[in-house]
């Protein structure tokens, strides 16, 4: 699998096929796609593994020598989809999010490995273990910078022994501080309910209870030091009506955020999603 992205000019598409070409390899999906505000071009091409007459670590090194004439520098990639990647998923109190994703990984769904659940409460330990999954409990002191500073310092030392490809903030309710956004850039990825900015903070359901909305929704984005504003992965919305209770309203949210966040991981895993300043291309 190939990912790029580069200033946009003539040519660049003919170059990528004619050293796919040149090399017996065989495209079997192919997507473009240029933005006139940016000037940036964007691709993704998956080439049969078995058509190259040389394995991934060869692609990667000659295909450098095409990105980096093109511009591309270190916005380009190459991937072998017959690795199976890894994810680690930190996790809080509320499990709906965390039981649809190893339902999906355990019926096969998602071929991907959990290599471990992280949770700052110890809730979501025995649904973990039931699935064969390590569970690690971090708790994060109230009211003490210097033992919260500590447990993110565990934290990222349990996530980083795992070398995940995705870090999942499975309604992780704990703001991560920059240093970490910095060292997961690209790769962490969070679900939350859709009504930010209108309704953050406590309760956000009840808030829009109150105000009578007709849509709820979930956004899944990737985290940056901006809090809820890094790139959009996906998004969805699922109407209510006048008569659903702040109860109706919860559970329907928490169906769109398990949709909505199972999307945005298999788009990531699949090498689907090009990020491009704050802005997402997804093929």
């Amino acid at each position: 699998m190939i990912t790029f992205g580069c200033p946009d000019r003539t040519g660049i598409i003919a170059r990528i096929s004619s050293f796919l070409a040149e090399n017996g390899g065989w495209i079997v999906e192919a997507a473009y796609h240029t933005d006139p505000e940016t000037g940036w071009f964007f691709t993704r091409q998956e080439v049969r593994a078995d058509s190259l007459p040389f394995g991934v670590d060869e692609l990667r090194t000659r295909f450098a020598e095409v990105a980096h004439s093109l511009g591309a520098q270190s916005t380009w990639t190459v991937t072998d989809t017959g690795a199976r990647k890894r994810v680690v998923i930190l996790v809080s109190k509320e499990g709906h999010c965390l039981y649809d994703l190893l339902a999906r990984v355990a019926t096969g769904e998602l071929d991907v490995e959990v290599s471990a659940v992280i949770g700052n409460h110890p809730e979501l330990g025995d649904i973990t273990r039931a699935h064969g999954i390590p569970f690690h409990h971090v708790p994060f002191p109230s009211n003490d910078p210097e033992g919260k500073q500590a447990a993110f310092g565990r934290l990222r030392a349990l996530v980083e022994d795992h070398d995940p490809h995705a870090v999942v903030l499975a309604r992780f309710m704990q703001i991560l501080p920059p240093e970490l956004c910095a060292a997961w850039s690209g790769r962490t990825i969070n679900i939350h309910h859709s009504f930010l900015p209108s309704f953050i903070g406590a309760r956000p359901y009840h808030q829009a209870h109150r105000r009578g909305v007709k849509l709820v929704g979930a956004t899944c984005h990737y985290v940056t030091a901006d809090l809820d504003a890094g790139p959009i992965i996906e998004q969805d919305v699922l109407r209510v009506h006048h008569g659903d209770s702040v109860a109706d309203m919860v559970r329907k949210g928490r169906d769109i955020e398990k949709v909505v966040l199972a999307r945005g991981l298999r788009w990531h895993l699949e090498d689907r999603v090009l990020v491009h300043g704050n802005q997402t291309v997804i093929f």
